[in-house]
């Protein structure tokens, strides 16, 4: 009993809440559906345990689920690394240099940022996945990606099962319970005759998983394309956006800077072993980073500060006109406010009438921004019209803000 009260930690049971989620939850029904019905079809009706090719088959199936299952808990359960709470470099000279996260009392690290959803700051984070319920960073990225590879292949053998097994039952016997249909195949025909018969239940259920495999195949494929482009050229999805809006800054203030990307080491193969390593385990510690000769380590922060200036700079301050309690669908704020709602799980922010905003940027029914919490902040009063807004996401002061126009306040 001690032995067991050792290995289950306090933090390990905590984890198993990340179970508990949609994603996770699609993800595991799909694997699990697509897996025992490609072991039943392939066992009861098309090459059963009694050839060698059917035993073969049989221990690759079982593999493919036992590889895509421990890649899929190691990218959820080890996660993705954290920067340590109240990190500082070791140069105190180089905090200029970088972003200072208030929720973490730390400053963030070089290719790291703070997710919303863990409340943390992520070390190398890609994104949030709410299909492991967890963020893609520097310590479960290589894992991650092998499930994005592991899971097509599997569906792929799981796919041929399904249509070699609807194949040769359609052309030998299919029993639907209205008539048989006979048509001489011999060497579709397997004899003895499977003890269950191939019905249209299961039939059914053949074709339903032969949906999901394709559907996973072609859908996961692409993630696995997607993520292998950004490692090959030693980036991750967020880097690759900040690098576009590098060129955007640059271009639209004409300051003919050049951004170079520090961390792409030039060859596809030294970037490929930033990630994938015999040991399983990725180079470095998450914090420092190897860089491309003749590049500024700290290049990529300081192209984040710029934008962050500049965006603050465009920015323009409202005021909050309504009450609004956070909810996640707002019922009560009318049909537009409630089916403009965006389609993330990030937790909403609540806000009082009189709150005011420093919206950042704007779309057609939505506003992203900051919660001004300071009011010595000196901040230009906003030429804006009256505009109901309604805080739709909080993290750490990161918000969405539905626009309805009703008028001018002055």
């Amino acid at each position: 009993m001690g032995m067991l009260c050792s290995v289950i930690k306090f933090e390990n049971l905590h984890e198993l809440k990340r179970l508990c989620h949609w994603g996770p939850i699609i993800a595991l029904s799909v694997i699990a559906i697509c897996s025992a019905m490609a072991i039943i079809d392939a066992v009861l009706w098309y090459w059963p345990l009694d050839t060698t090719g059917g035993s073969i088959n049989f221990i690759m199936l079982i593999n493919w689920t036992v590889m895509i299952l421990y890649n899929y808990f190691n990218a959820m359960f080890v996660g993705p690394g954290y920067v340590p709470r109240g990190w500082t470099p070791e140069n105190s000279q180089d905090c200029m240099y970088l972003q200072y996260c208030k929720v973490c009392q730390s400053y963030k690290a070089p290719r790291s940022h703070h997710c919303r959803k863990c409340n943390r700051c992520v070390m190398k984070m890609d994104h949030h996945c709410p299909w492991i319920n967890n963020c893609c960073g520097f310590q479960n990225h290589a894992s991650f990606t092998l499930f994005l590879l592991l899971a097509p292949l599997g569906c792929i053998h799981a796919a041929f099962i399904f249509v070699m097994t609807m194949y040769t039952q359609l052309y030998n016997r299919i029993s639907f319970g209205w008539s048989s249909v006979r048509i001489d195949m011999s060497v579709a025909r397997r004899d003895p005759h499977p003890i269950i018969p191939f019905g249209l239940s299961a039939f059914a259920a053949s074709l339903f998983a032969l949906g999901l495999a394709l559907g996973t195949t072609i859908a996961v494929g692409m993630l696995f394309a997607i993520q292998m482009k950004v490692i090959l050229r030693n980036k991750t999805s967020i880097e690759s956006w900040i690098e576009e809006k590098a060129k955007d800054r640059i271009q639209y203030y004409q300051t003919r800077e050049t951004f170079v990307f520090p961390y792409d080491l030039g060859s596809k193969l030294d970037n490929f072993k930033q990630v994938f390593t015999w040991s399983g385990i990725p180079e470095g510690d998450g914090l420092e980073w190897p860089v491309l000769e003749g590049a500024h380590q700290y290049s990529l922060t300081i192209e984040q500060l710029k934008q962050k200036a500049d965006k603050r700079v465009r920015s323009v301050r409202y005021r909050a006109i309504e009450d609004y309690s956070g909810a996640c669908c707002p019922f009560t704020k009318g049909l537009r406010t409630f089916f403009t709602t965006p389609c993330t799980e990030e937790p909403r922010i609540a806000l009082s009438k009189g709150d005011l905003i420093l919206a950042t940027r704007g779309l057609k029914h939505w506003m992203y921004g900051d919660k001004i919490t300071d009011l010595t902040t000196d901040v230009k009063k906003p030429h804006a019209a009256r505009l109901g807004l309604k805080p739709l996401r909080d993290s750490s002061s990161q918000f969405e803000i539905v626009l309805d126009h009703q008028g001018i306040i002055s």
